[in-house]
């Protein structure tokens, strides 16, 4: 049975979404040109993982084998549609902004396995936690690419924060390279490659050198050895 403690770890670095499964690649791809709408589209997949990853647990003993993929599609598209239309009430600027890609997180392969690899065989909680800690993985990498292209592309970093967190948000921009500053391919579709392949590329090398020093701790020892001590010792 899994620990809090492998989930976690799991969710947000073994076997994340976004730089393991590469799952979700598309808005990750269209919609990190900026903080805020990575920010955006992150809770809202956070928010329907979780979700999700709690039904399908409760209802795991209820469905069978023969519908159960399209019953927790019907599960995700129900907390998907929800999240549609909070985000329509209460940001609806940014909910213009990203636009399809909002209803389109029913599609995402990774909410979609979380629910048939994890949630149907396990308890609510540890569900619950799976589904939390996946989504903020992914909505980790996503801000992190948002950053990353912001500054680039634009030169800035939070703007248009106000679109997520109100007007109390109109003054969180840091404007870093100065004004007229323009990067174009940081913003395009190619930079998003170039940045999600260099997380990847530091993700991997990371992983590496603590594989190398775990290696390096690893003693092995070939039997028993009796060690006999003569003369005096001064």
């Amino acid at each position: 049975m899994s620990t809090y403690r492998e989930i976690t770890h799991n969710g947000l670095w073994k076997n994340n979404a976004a730089l393991v499964q590469l799952l979700g690649l598309c808005p990750l791809l269209a919609v990190t040109g900026s903080v805020v709408n990575a920010m955006g589209l992150g809770l809202a997949t956070l928010l329907v993982l979780t979700a999700s990853n709690i039904v399908v647990s409760l209802v795991r003993n209820q469905v069978s084998e023969a519908i159960k993929i399209p019953a927790f599609v019907m599960v995700i598209a129900t907390f998907t549609t929800t999240t549609e239309l909070l985000m329509k009430a209460y940001t609806y600027e940014l909910y213009l902004i990203l636009g399809i890609f909002i209803p389109l997180i029913v599609t995402n392969c990774a909410i979609l396995g979380r629910a048939e690899a994890f949630a149907s065989k396990n308890s609510l909680v540890l569900s619950a936690w799976d589904g939390f800690t996946h989504g903020l993985g992914f909505g980790v990498v996503l801000v992190l690419v948002g950053a990353i292209r912001e500054i680039l592309g634009s030169g800035t970093l939070f703007a248009n924060m106000h679109l997520l967190f109100g007007p109390a948000a109109e003054t969180w921009t840091i404007d870093i390279f100065g004004e007229g500053y323009s990067f174009l391919i940081a913003i395009l579709p190619p930079g998003a490659f170039l940045v999600c392949g260099l997380l990847i590329a530091i993700k991997n090398m990371i992983d590496g050198e603590i594989e190398k020093r775990q290696s390096a701790r690893k003693v092995i020892i070939k039997g028993a050895k009796r060690v006999r001590t003569t003369g005096k010792i001064s």
